[in-house]
């Protein structure tokens, strides 16, 4: 009898370890640390599309955070946002299986918007960056602050406006901090002169600065180019490359900011080349290449049929996805290669498109509060399902999780789930 209740009580220990395990893994797989994901690429990792979507979402839970466009980040059972109620900014950890609150924390962050930009508010507009537990936060006046990311308590904090007078372009901050390393990288600045500066994540101690062209809205991404790990960031002057670790200056292209023409969209690299789109400019494919020591930037095309105002695009299955401002909004398939347009979608879709991508389909969450599912690969655009996830705007970036999302709209964010998807 002895024998059995051991044996019993094994199985179960046995049993319990491997689901706290398996749970223990599940959490580490929930990670999406900044801004486009962990490679700033939206690719979404570890989601698996169900064989038919469900008709409809259902409301996890739904939590009055403030305002602001800068995306949800999660790393295991936690989620963090960065808001503004009033006139502080807020950042917030919320418990991601329920929306408790787990600390909260906020500073006064006074704020005019230049004209013309009044009805997108206050922000934040950048999206914080988690890495090796800490929090990394960038204020819509470009006051950068470390948080711990367990506690909350605040670990550091560099402000750049006695050096740059007014610290952000004129509607204020909206690129998004990139860690590589242990190096958080990010360019501040106004419209006439700024830098991308390199800090270190755990002092905040400059290790770096490269250049002194102005501050754009676009975020820095990093790329591996003919074996040099570099940044490449679309200040307000021109896309450049920098090499990551020392800060060396290595190429750059001419594409500035003219009038209503912003810097705006993250660029996207894929294979080597790097897809520049901007406001009326239509988008253009660059290749930065090396001979003999000497980087030069080659351009294999330049087309004009579709453009990128704030909408960042992504590549699922080597063809390139992103939302165009013509034909007031207008979804777009593009071949990378050559630069043709595959596909168009319906005009008058709304003014802003943030996109994710997963195997076989495109998530494009509509400004409107509309969230579609596209498949991809086809020469025509086609609509797999569609949701209604918010009655107020959402310029931010949603989260998709194993089988939940998250999106925040103008002032609450909420988790949606998946479940009876079959």
């Amino acid at each position: 009898m002895m024998i059995r209740i051991a044996s019993f009580a094994l199985a179960t220990s046995l049993i319990t370890a491997f689901w706290q395990l398996a749970s223990g893994a599940d959490e580490e797989k929930r990670l999406w640390p900044g801004f486009m994901g962990p490679k700033r690429n939206g690719w979404v990792e570890n989601f698996r599309p169900p064989t038919r979507w469900p008709k409809q979402l259902k409301r996890v839970w739904k939590v009055e955070v403030g305002a602001g466009y800068g995306s949800p980040l999660v790393s295991g059972n936690r989620v963090y946002q960065h808001a503004r109620q009033g006139e502080d900014e807020v950042v917030w950890c919320l418990a991601l299986e329920t929306g408790k609150v787990v600390w909260r924390k906020s500073y006064a962050v006074p704020f005019k918007m230049g004209g013309g930009g009044e009805r997108h508010g206050k922000g934040p507009k950048s999206s914080p960056v988690l890495a090796d537990g800490r929090l990394f936060t960038l204020s819509i006046t470009g006051v950068l602050s470390a948080w711990d990311a367990t506690s909350g308590d605040l670990l550091w904090r560099k402000d750049y406006r006695s050096e740059f007078k007014r610290n952000q372009p004129n509607w204020g901050v909206a690129t998004s901090p990139l860690v590589d390393g242990e190096r958080l990288v990010v360019h501040l600045g106004n419209d006439s002169e700024g830098a991308l500066l390199a800090l270190n994540v755990k002092s905040g101690k400059e290790v770096w600065r490269q250049g002194q062209d102005g501050a754009s809205y676009s975020s820095p991404l990093f790329a591996e180019i003919h074996g040099v790990r570099q940044i490449v960031q679309w200040n307000h002057e021109k896309l450049v490359g920098v090499e990551s670790k020392s800060g060396r200056f290595l190429w750059e292209h001419p594409a500035p900011h003219r009038g209503h023409n912003q810097n705006m969209p993250t660029p996207v690299f894929h294979q080597g080349r790097i897809l520049l789109g901007g406001e009326h400019r239509g988008i253009q494919s660059l290749e930065p290449q090396l001979k003999d020591g000497v980087w030069t930037v080659v351009k294999h095309w330049h087309q004009r049929k579709v453009g990128l105002d704030m909408s960042t695009a992504v590549i699922n299955g080597d063809l390139l996805y992103g939302f165009s401002h013509f034909k007031i909004g207008q979804l777009f398939c593009l071949d990378p290669k050559t630069g043709e347009v595959r596909w168009l979608g319906p005009g008058r879709t709304g003014a802003n498109v943030a996109f994710l991508a997963l195997p076989g389909h495109i998530l494009a969450l509509i400004d409107s509060g509309e969230l579609r599912i596209i498949a991809t690969g086809g020469d025509s655009y086609t609509q797999v399902a569609s949701y209604r996830v918010a009655e107020s705007q959402t310029w931010a970036p949603p989260v998709l999780l194993k089988d939940k999302i998250l999106v925040k709209d103008l002032h609450t964010l909420m988790l949606w789930s998946l479940n009876g998807a079959k």
